[in-house]
């Protein structure tokens, strides 16, 4: 669903940050939007407030920054791995594509389709600007949702997915203002620039491909306050709304249709209620209890923009609300070296096998993460992240439809097993 004259309102900034996004929290949430976070597995980020990435986090947050100019630059590498098992997949039939009816053969089953995760690489800057004591500006860039997902053309669910991109870019311009010394307020506006491509096979004779690409742009909010009880405990609460895409582009099967459609995809709605206690000069806890609602998400389903007609059978996520808590800690060795560590526990939103598709095959995961950050100057500083994501092994039991969902074509009947590795390298300068 792509659009091929609709002109970007800020194209330098979204070009200077082209990745390959393969989400890592629920759903296809991308929670890589710093370096010093990923080493607390993103504990009490709401709270924590260290350098210009609070910006995304908790813009209140940028009222505890020192100096007139912050800059934060990260770069994250996600290694994904996503396997695929068979366990009773049924055969495709062949269709006729003039009459729509099977012919009386099918296709063959097909294999594993190899990995279909991989190496992707995740950026997102930061600057904050102080312009007077109590008064802060900010603007993020990074993305928010990603997803990338790739089998083998030989892959045995490839009539239900092959590929999928999901790609989200958000620009946050953020302003917040410091109302006492214990209290906070920050507030952002979230301009997103989407683009989404789903490929699969199709049934037709000689099972020809069969595209949808997208894209779009459309407008949100994000707000956040800071509360220090105490010089010791700061509690942050940070909200990230929906946001409602809709998107204009093509589907092609080769040979068969070239043809204008329609969508709209909805990002899900975040609430993170965060902690960040000092149990003296060098030990500081973390946690966060984050809620998504990622029932928001219920189906993408294109439509022919000439007539309206369904383009082809939704794609259905069916997706529940979710939740995640983590909790973290960080040392301060000396004044150069801070060490840190975490632990998470995340649910994924899909509730039963016949609505875990193959391109977001998700599952409950912890996380175990560790970190360090190196003050370089009294103004630098760089950061260092780890995390290994542990991932339940998970089935589905996914139908293909025909267009109209009245007639089941084949059930893809397998477990996935799935692992991430995350690394982080972040820049901080201050002035």
């Amino acid at each position: 669903m792509r659009n091929m004259v609709q002109p970007r309102l800020i194209p330098c900034l979204l070009t200077g940050l082209a990745f390959s996004g393969a989400a890592t929290a629920a759903g296809f949430q991308l929670m890589e939007q710093n370096g010093s976070g990923l080493g607390t597995a993103y504990a009490g980020q709401a709270a924590v407030a260290e350098d210009a990435s609070t910006i995304y986090f908790n813009p209140a947050g940028m009222t505890l920054l020192s100096g007139t100019h912050n800059f934060s630059a990260v770069t994250t590498v996600i290694n994904r791995s996503t396997r695929f098992t068979n366990e009773g997949t049924t055969p495709m039939p062949v269709i006729n594509p003039l009459t729509g009816t099977p012919t009386g053969a099918f296709h063959p089953i097909g294999d594993s389709g190899g990995n279909g995760g991989g190496a992707h690489l995740v950026p997102a800057i930061y600057y904050a600007y102080a312009l007077s004591p109590d008064w802060r500006l900010g603007l993020g860039i990074g993305p928010t949702f990603a997803d990338e997902t790739e089998y083998d053309s030989t892959f045995v669910g490839r009539f239900s997915g092959q590929k999928t991109r999901i790609r989200h870019i958000n620009v946050n311009p953020s302003v917040a203002y410091r109302v006492n010394e214990q209290l906070s307020l920050g507030f952002g506006v979230d301009y997103v620039d989407s683009k989404i491509e789903f490929t699969q096979a199709t049934p037709y004779v000689g099972a020809p491909v069969g595209r949808l690409k997208g894209d779009g742009r459309a407008w949100g909010y994000n707000a956040g306050l800071m509360y220090q009880f105490d010089p010791a405990t700061r509690l942050g609460v940070s909200y990230r709304s929906k946001v409602k895409v809709d998107l204009d582009g093509t589907q092609t099967v080769t040979g068969l249709i070239d043809r204008s459609i329609t969508a709209s995809i909805e990002t899900p709605d975040t609430l993170s209620v965060a902690l960040h206690h000092k149990l003296d000069e060098r030990w500081t806890l973390l946690g966060d209890y984050t809620w998504t609602g990622w029932s928001s998400l219920q189906a993408l389903a294109p439509k022919v923009a000439a007539s309206g007609a369904s383009a082809t059978a939704p794609l259905r996520y069916n997706f529940k609300d979710t939740w995640r808590v983590g909790v973290g800690a960080t040392w301060q060795y000396n004044q150069d070296w801070k060490l840190r560590a975490g632990t998470a526990y995340d649910k994924n939103p899909i509730p039963d096998d016949a609505s875990r598709t193959m391109t977001v095959p998700d599952a409950d995961r912890i996380w175990l993460a560790f970190g360090v950050k190196w003050t370089v100057a009294p103004n630098t500083s760089l950061d260092f992240g780890y995390a290994h994501l542990f991932l339940k092994d998970t089935h589905t039991a996914r139908a293909v439809t025909n267009t109209a969902e009245t007639v089941t074509l084949q059930t893809v009947r397998g477990k996935f097993e799935n692992s991430v590795d995350l690394l982080s390298v972040q820049l901080n300068y201050g002035f």
